[in-house]
């Protein structure tokens, strides 16, 4: 990732779950928080720049719709935009407030960006300590963005500035007041941008220095990534996006692979979702565009 671009991408996913919480019902993740870290200029150029981009996405759409931009900004958020993130947090929280119930004390996020769980969990102020890690500039625009919005950094929220994708330090969380005890980590965005051998170290990194039991979240790209069109292109679209942006995506991994990366760093896959389990957990019954996203899984995976 661009050190000077990672705020964009924090943005937009932002303006993702904003939207979501905003317009969507029922709600599959309801970050009521995001809209406050997004000023009403970001949410309108975003928007604008997603409708403006309709002909990449369908061209049919944008003549069927050419006189009605909500509807435009609807399609592309609720088909291109929006499941994996809401899902994948929906997920994700489900598994850690489980994880809090069985006594859970730390948590980290890698790639927080504008991450909103401390804000949106006060109750946990006293009982977990989360550490969100990101690039300095990400985490300097979020800072920016809490001040903006004028919420205070709760005591238990700690920002720790590393380039994780290039080599994890635990030193810098050990400087936060990070402790070797029983630790939860989220994943989430990240594993498709980096090589499967970035994957495997990054992973092995992570559990070194936690005790058995510590588990992680994080999602990832099968196999038929880069074969895969996807409801109306989607998938093909997002491929092409992503190496337009300058930030390709890398890597994509049979169940089998994932599961022997994992076996090498002393994980067990406690759950894995398929695009069609993720679908029937998170999607069904609805009656907009929204729906889970092909090729993309989720693995939860413990220490042994």
């Amino acid at each position: 990732m661009k050190e000077n671009e990672s705020s964009l991408t924090s943005l937009i996913s932002a303006f993702g779950r904003a939207y979501h919480s905003k317009y969507d019902t029922p709600k599959i993740f309801d970050d009521f928080i995001a809209k406050d870290l997004i000023s009403q200029k970001e949410f309108s150029d975003i928007s604008e720049n997603m409708i403006q981009g309709i002909q990449f996405f369908n061209k049919d759409l944008a003549r069927r719709f050419q006189n009605d931009p909500d509807e435009i900004l609807k399609w592309i958020t609720q088909v291109q935009l929006s499941p994996t993130p809401l899902a994948r947090a929906a997920y994700c929280e489900k598994v850690i407030l489980h994880e809090v119930m069985l006594g859970l004390k730390q948590y980290v996020i890698l790639g927080a960006g504008l991450d909103t769980f401390c804000l949106r969990r006060p109750e946990l102020k006293n009982s977990l300590e989360i550490f969100e890690i990101d690039y300095p500039a990400t985490q300097e625009f979020k800072k920016k963005k809490l001040d903006d919005a004028h919420f205070k950094i709760p005591g238990n929220l700690h920002f720790v500035p590393m380039d994780f994708t290039n080599k994890f330090s635990y030193q810098q969380l050990i400087d936060e007041g990070f402790e070797n005890k029983k630790t939860f980590f989220s994943l989430l965005g990240v594993s498709y941008y980096l090589t499967k051998e970035e994957n495997s170290r990054l992973i092995k990194d992570l559990f070194t220095k936690v005790p058995s039991g510590s588990s992680i979240v994080f999602d990832f790209a099968d196999e038929t990534l880069f074969k895969e069109k996807g409801m109306s292109n989607r998938v093909e679209n997002m491929v092409k996006m992503a190496s337009a942006s300058g930030e390709p995506m890398k890597s994509c991994f049979t169940y089998y692979e994932i599961e022997n990366m994992l076996e090498k760093s002393g994980l067990l896959i406690y759950e894995h979702l398929s695009p069609a389990a993720i679908n029937d957990l998170f999607f069904t019954n609805r009656t907009d565009y929204l729906s889970a996203f092909e090729t993309i899984h989720y693995i939860h995976a413990v220490k042994k």
